[in-house]
């Protein structure tokens, strides 16, 4: 993680405490995710996959109320019925944070069951848990999202966290982590994407062979 903190980052921080306070289900994906797993590209939002009880967003509306904070509990409800996105403002700084209700984001309901404690580290605190997709769930989101785009930011993101991996930077992570299933998860998505999984993979270890003392 970055040691400074951007000030794009404040609400979201903010909401994932208040999601621990309040006991919401909740996953981290994207690229915030994956910084977590090694990336070093700096990212100001954080992709944050909820699935919440009508406790959970009477909790939300009163942990942001207005005038500073647009927290709409109708908005909250109708966008889980339907499968759409909500959002928090703040509106003193004018920043905004994404929700995606489990209902919207069936991809990513294997990966909700399978997700793990991460630490997060904050300048100025101390570093805290949060739920946060597995490192081969984070990959799928990404492979996933070139598929759709061709973005070079999730084919870099990829090989970073697989250079990672390949390091053994963490044992634990990479006791847990199933290439199998992102290798059968990249043929579903197709042939390009099959290329692309395997040329990352090569130079990933390539560069971990490289780096290794």
């Amino acid at each position: 993680m970055s040691n400074e903190r951007p000030s794009d980052l404040s609400l979201f921080l903010d909401i994932l405490h208040t999601l621990e306070a309040i006991d919401a289900p909740y996953m981290i994906i994207g690229a915030f995710a994956a910084a977590v797993y090694g990336i070093t590209r700096v990212t100001y939002d954080i992709d944050i996959v909820v699935d919440l009880s009508d406790e959970h967003i009477e909790a939300l509306v009163a942990a942001y109320p207005p005038p500073r904070y647009y927290a709409d509990p109708v908005q909250m409800r109708d966008c889980i019925r339907l499968g759409t996105m909500f959002n928090i403002i703040d509106t003193s700084r004018g920043e905004k944070a994404d929700l995606v209700p489990l209902t919207m984001a069936s991809p990513y309901r294997r990966a909700f069951r399978r997700r793990v404690r991460q630490s997060v580290e904050v300048p100025g605190a101390k570093p805290f848990e949060v739920w946060c997709a597995r490192p081969d769930d984070v990959i799928v989101g990404k492979l996933m999202a070139w598929a759709e785009g061709r973005s070079r930011k999730h084919e870099t993101d990829i090989y970073e966290m697989m250079v990672f991996r390949y390091l053994g930077a963490d044992p634990e992570q990479s006791a847990v982590f199933d290439e199998a299933y992102l290798d059968a998860k990249a043929r579903t998505l197709g042939v390009d994407v099959v290329a692309l999984w395997e040329a990352i993979k090569e130079a990933a270890r390539r560069e971990a062979s490289r780096i290794e003392p």
